[in-house]
């Protein structure tokens, strides 16, 4: 029975931690966005993330997009700098087509700084990726 389950490898999609100037509040900010760098666009996207380490766990939270288009992104959520001492999670599942996918993106602790910003795509910036 397990042998003729089939777990589709998920390809093209990312999350990026970016840190970015917010006009209203005038300070540097940094969030989480989902990156849809595929040909199609991706039907009823949950995102649950949360955070860890051996002796903290933050609460968890959800967000569902109905759709994300091809070669989009779109913001998760604000993260507080107090989190990247911690392992961050982040879940997600989709569908493309008639098929769900699902994939957890791993930030493990301290990974997330200005040392480790790297280019992301589509967005023309600069961001901490996981793929």
């Amino acid at each position: 029975m397990k042998k003729d389950i089939e777990i589709p490898q998920v390809e093209g999609v990312y999350i990026a931690v970016v840190n970015e100037y917010n006009d209203v509040y005038k300070t540097q900010d940094w969030n989480a966005y989902i990156i849809n760098d595929k040909e199609v666009d991706l039907d009823m996207v949950i995102i649950v993330t949360g955070g860890y380490s051996e002796s903290k766990t933050t609460s968890v939270l959800r967000k569902k997009l109905d759709k994300l288009p091809r070669k989009s992104y779109a913001k998760i959520e604000l993260m507080q700098e107090g989190l990247f001492a911690l392992n961050n999670t982040f879940k997600v599942s989709f569908f493309e087509g008639n098929k769900m996918f699902d994939k957890t993106y791993l930030f493990r602790k301290n990974t997330i700084n200005l040392k480790a910003l790297q280019p992301v795509p589509l967005m023309n910036v600069q961001g901490v990726l996981v793929k």
